[in-house]
């Protein structure tokens, strides 16, 4: 096989389909012999010289496709010209002394089949040189997407990271403060576990749902301790379910979003649904309490949710606000 993927074998069926192209003229020949039944000789000949271009064929196509990548058009052409000129300088005393053809033979049309077999070879190889310059453009600007798509992702989901970081040590300062140090020393640790998660997340893309709903585990007890369980959590997610995919930390912006722009305290308590429906999204759920004043950092962060989805899996997340309740719905990608 040539660098470039073609095969000897390939070439090999070329040179058979272009020499029954280039000695046509001679196969109506052969028929009317046969028709006429003439010598054994001429029939050799006339399979001799099938044969023989089969070869001509298979150097010319060879010598083409392995060069076409560092040799220039013209460069090859020339060396295509000596090299069907060499073979119709052999062919010649073959035809006359061995086979004992007449001069007839050597017309016109045959120095023609040697120009066109020498040509067409040349023209082969310049078309493959396209073509293969055309797949390497578009094998570079595929490579580029993905650098220029992984490079917006990662700028996406770092702006997840900064709010999170504030109000967790807002919590472990009050915790602090209150000098409870069994909880602090929890709270430490399953802050640790969550500040782990984050800081790997730029190396993914896709993980487990199972994955995603381990991390808000740990996210959940912190949330618990900042607003004394006045925001709980009901998941009900099948086991089966779970090893379908999405965008590394897609919960943690909507809890985050959850908790910056409504009212959370004893009269006006949190509880978050997640749950899959039956159109395999993930769907997040929540009453509305809406502060009095709104930033709108909401929406920003639904924009960027959603256009690390469509970077991901091509699909869009939807989110529907309705009668006192806000709903996110994140497609799951199968395995």
């Amino acid at each position: 096989m040539f660098k470039n993927g073609v095969t000897n074998k390939k070439i090999f069926i070329y040179s058979l389909v272009l020499a029954v192209f280039i000695i046509y003229p001679n196969i109506t020949t052969a028929l009317w012999m046969l028709f006429l039944d003439v010598g054994a000789e001429e029939l050799y000949f006339f399979v001799f010289r099938y044969l023989y271009f089969v070869v001509l064929f298979w150097i010319l196509l060879s010598w083409n496709l392995k060069k076409s990548m560092t040799t220039v058009f013209a460069k090859r052409l020339v060396v295509s010209f000596l090299i069907a000129g060499a073979a119709y300088g052999l062919y010649i005393p073959i035809s006359l002394y061995i086979f004992k053809i007449h001069g007839d033979h050597l017309t016109v049309t045959l120095v023609f089949q040697y120009l066109v077999t020498m040509t067409i070879c040349a023209g082969i190889g310049q078309v493959h040189i396209m073509y293969q310059n055309q797949r390497l453009k578009e094998m570079e600007i595929e490579q580029l997407k993905l650098e220029t798509l992984q490079s917006r992702y990662e700028a996406l989901t770092n702006q997840i990271n900064p709010h999170f970081f504030f109000n967790a040590l807002n919590s472990l300062t009050g915790l602090i403060r209150n000098a409870s140090k069994d909880q602090t020393i929890k709270f430490v640790d399953k802050l640790s576990d969550v500040f782990r998660y984050i800081l790997r997340s730029d190396k993914k893309g896709l993980v487990e749902l199972e994955e995603e709903l381990e991390f808000m585990k740990a996210y959940q007890y912190l949330i618990e301790i900042r607003f004394a369980k006045k925001l709980s959590f009901n998941t009900v997610v099948d086991t089966d379910k779970k090893k379908m995919k999405l965008p590394v930390l897609s919960l943690l912006p909507l809890i985050e979003n959850i908790v910056q722009h409504n009212i959370i305290d004893a009269e006006n308590k949190m509880k978050v649904e997640i749950y899959i429906n039956e159109n395999n999204e993930l769907v997040i759920s929540n009453p509305v309490h809406p502060k009095l004043e709104q930033s709108v950092s909401h929406n920003i962060g639904l924009v960027n949710l959603d256009s690390r989805f469509f970077l991901l899996t091509r699909r869009h997340i939807r989110v529907i606000n309705d009668s006192g309740t806000f709903t996110v719905y994140l497609p799951l990608v199968e395995e």
